[in-house]
């Protein structure tokens, strides 16, 4: 489906960004296109990886311009740039929209109308009950996806979109935290040991969007079957693969905006959703705006559901836990006693 394609990605500079150039770019697609704010970083990627089918374009999805002049020619997107981070988003909470909801409608609006065959939305488990403005935000964005993938029967795009948790040491996540934290002597600070987090892999989260990229139609939502760990297993976890057992691990309360679980779908979404093994899918709601619907017709499978959440789903032990966590290249060179960075 890549041969001779172009593909962009927005917010290409980011964690997932790196995580698909370093599996297609010796791929036969045609052009990948990477679209972000940051400048800098793109120089970083265009030295790194020195290939001539790699094109940079500087724009925010904020400005539909800019957007436009960036999906011209393409044929797939994978739409990736979003505020992330919880207390900037909470502080922030209009840049928070004006990225995620408005930015994506920028996105979307712009590959129809540039006749774009495939578009794929990055979510988070944020969005399922929300209670802090980034996943609110992403939860907005999700809804504006399936918005706009109502009404495509006649046309050649397809838009969906994934949902999933904590992608081990990307950028801003914990593990590089606390990894940064035993190097420097201080202790390993957890807001509470019980509360539990869904735990993948970049390669995971790139496996996932192609998965959703290979089967989506539109207004699917794809969920990975992921496993979870407790945040006190995690922290053990990686002291055991520092060798730094009797390191201080301190415990400073929930913060703001912080669960004590995660839920990848909702006790709604559960009813429906199609189980296909390593995935779910969550078709869209196809109910009109005839109200009368919403008002007089129920769904008795909600109520005998439940959601799928990191407390739920299967628990890793310390030993699982340390096995996960070497899988990561960041994390072999920790265990080997050298200097490593996280993901970009």
């Amino acid at each position: 489906m890549f041969s001779h394609k172009t593909l962009l990605i927005t917010g290409g500079t980011g964690s997932f960004g790196n995580a698909v150039l370093r599996r297609f770019i010796a791929s036969d697609l045609k052009e990948i296109r990477i679209f972000s704010r940051d400048e800098k970083k793109q120089d970083d990627m265009r030295k790194r990886y020195q290939s001539a089918k790699l094109k940079f374009y500087i724009g925010d999805v904020r400005d539909r311009m800019a957007v436009d002049a960036a999906m011209r020619g393409v044929d797939y997107v994978f739409h990736a740039a979003a505020l992330k981070q919880v207390p900037s988003c909470e502080f922030h909470p209009m840049e928070a929209v004006r990225t995620n909801v408005l930015g994506t409608e920028n996105v979307l609006h712009a590959a129809i109308n540039a006749g774009v065959r495939r578009v794929v939305c990055l979510s988070t488990d944020k969005a399922v009950y929300p209670i802090n403005a980034m996943g609110i935000s992403k939860a907005m964005m999700e809804k504006v996806m399936v918005a706009c993938s109502r009404n495509l029967d006649s046309s050649n795009t397809v838009i969906c979109g994934t949902r999933y948790g904590n992608v081990m040491a990307s950028r801003g996540s914990v593990i590089p935290l606390f990894v940064e934290q035993v190097l420097a002597g201080r202790p390993i600070t957890i807001t509470d040991p019980s509360m539990t987090r869904f735990m993948m892999t970049l390669d995971d989260a790139v496996e996932l969007v192609l998965y959703a990229f290979q089967h989506g139609s539109n207004g699917d939502i794809f969920v990975q079957k992921a496993p979870s760990a407790t945040v006190e297993t995690l922290a053990q976890a990686i002291l055991d693969v520092m060798n730094r057992r009797e390191h201080e691990v301190r415990v400073i309360g929930t913060r703001h905006g912080e669960k004590l679980y995660e839920a990848l779908l909702s006790r709604e979404e559960r009813a429906t959703a199609i189980d296909l093994g390593d995935y779910f899918r969550v078709p869209p709601d196809g109910r009109d705006l005839n109200y009368g619907k919403f008002v007089e017709q129920g769904e008795p499978r909600i109520s005998e559901s439940e959601d799928y959440n990191s407390h739920n789903t299967v628990r890793l032990d310390l030993d699982g836990m340390r096995q996960l966590l070497l899988k990561l290249e960041f994390m072999q060179r920790i265990a080997r006693g050298e200097a490593a960075h996280a993901e970009d």
